[in-house]
């Protein structure tokens, strides 16, 4: 356009010039005076267009000059802005890892002196059982517990303590509602220590409580990370007798859960039939706390369905995990209609709502074949649990790497146990 605009100022100066020379020449000046006046027209001419052009190009570098200042300006504001909001968001980061400290500041406390407490029993039996005579079978066999028992020290140490999730879920649809937690250890070599192997001898030397203790530490924060995802999905958390009546342990877990009550419709504690019904005062005192912040119980293990509901109900016990053979088992044909070998006086199918009139679902758990499934059904079972709906799974190492303490920690304190020895 600038070029267009150009060439038509010349044609004009042109022709300015050139009417100034030919009304000189018509006047009488000759053809010199003509061509004189032409050129001076000319020069006259350019010289002001160039003027007008110099100054015409000094106002648009002007406004050019401006907009990058006004655009450095909103720049150095946008940049003054984000700076203030990366500040802000450090700031919440910061709040947020101190907060963070601060929870779980009281479960380091209590895994800590689950530790102290367990490294000291530990080499307290390994110095007991390394004496034993090598030669004889019984030493023999000392000596292989004595293994046994420091490989699952090692393993407490080193972290090797796997957390598995089998799902349990609702009937027929088959929706996951919750899920049962179970411990796996692993030796140097990483393979996986069945419970039927390692507790052989944890049983005999008290350690299952050392165990279910860093499994409930696991479930816990397990508990904790679903609920930042807004899953509703509850957790079975085994817990043992010992845990409840130790009065060290217990009151330490109370604070904590006192301090989280949030956690209470998500952890489920549990217990089999045996241990219910053998608890004393101090164990079934503590179940009560618990269940005054809200937190439910489960009995597994079931052997008979004669059970004290009234009980039950009197201690939150919420869940009743009965096995599918045992369910089908009790089963009867009475008169052409189903009855339950140990309840006759009631139709099979009205076991699960009397159960649910004192306020405890039935779950059927160790469901392993498809033709279980409608035999449970017309039971009138509303959940279930077995290898046909999911097997345990181990949940991914860097979701424990988020619920667990530092293995060093855990590895230094148990050296430090062993030192005191």
């Amino acid at each position: 356009m600038r070029k267009i605009t150009q060439l038509l100022l010349m044609g004009a100066y042109l022709f300015i010039a050139l009417t100034a020379a030919a009304l000189l020449w018509r006047g009488g000046a000759g053809w010199g005076a003509g061509t004189a006046a032409l050129m001076g027209s000319l020069g006259l001419l350019f010289a002001a267009h160039a003027m007008f052009a110099g100054a015409s190009a000094r106002s648009a570098l002007q406004k050019d000059i401006e907009s990058i200042r006004e655009a450095h300006r909103l720049l150095a504001d946008a940049l003054e802005t984000t700076q203030d909001a990366v500040n802000a968001l450090a700031d919440r980061v910061e709040q947020a890892a101190v907060q963070r400290s601060e929870d779980l500041s009281g479960e380091v406390r209590m895994l800590e002196d689950l530790v102290h407490r367990m490294g000291q029993d530990l080499e307290a039996r390994l110095a007991g059982i390394t004496h034993a005579p090598v030669h004889t079978h019984e030493g023999r066999r000392s000596r292989q517990q004595a293994a046994l028992l420091e490989t699952v020290r090692e393993a407490l140490a080193e972290g090797r303590v796997d957390l598995y999730l089998q799902p349990v879920v609702g009937l027929p649809q088959r929706r996951t509602v919750f899920y049962e937690s179970f411990s796996r250890l692993r030796d140097d070599t990483g393979r996986v220590m069945m419970p039927a192997e390692y507790l052989a001898v944890a049983e005999p030397e008290g350690l299952v409580t050392a165990i279910d203790n860093l499994l409930l530490f696991r479930c816990v924060q397990i508990v904790r990370r679903l609920a930042k995802t807004d899953r509703k999905v509850g957790i079975f958390c085994n817990v043992s007798l010992a845990s409840l009546g130790d009065e060290v342990f217990f009151p330490q877990f109370l604070e904590f859960l006192q301090e989280n009550r949030d956690l209470a419709g998500a952890l489920i504690f549990e217990l089999g039939q045996a241990a219910f019904e053998a608890r004393g005062a101090n164990e079934a005192r503590n179940m009560a706390k618990l269940a005054d912040l809200g937190f439910r119980f489960s009995l597994d293990k079931v052997q008979t369905l004669d059970l004290d509901f009234a009980d039950l109900q009197r201690s939150d016990v919420k869940f009743l995990k009965i096995g599918a053979d045992l369910l089908l088992e009790q089963l009867l044909d009475i008169d052409g209609e189903p009855a339950l070998r140990e309840l006759k006086d009631i139709h099979a199918a009205d076991f699960a709502n009397l159960t649910r009139r004192y306020g405890v679902e039935v779950i059927a758990e160790k469901i392993e074949a498809e033709r279980q499934v409608p035999d449970i059904l017309e039971l009138e079972i509303a959940y279930g649990q077995g290898h046909l709906f999911g097997e345990p799974r181990a949940i991914k190492d860097q979701v424990l790497a988020e619920a667990d303490p530092p293995a060093d920690f855990m590895r230094h304190t148990l050296q430090m146990q062993r030192r005191r020895a």
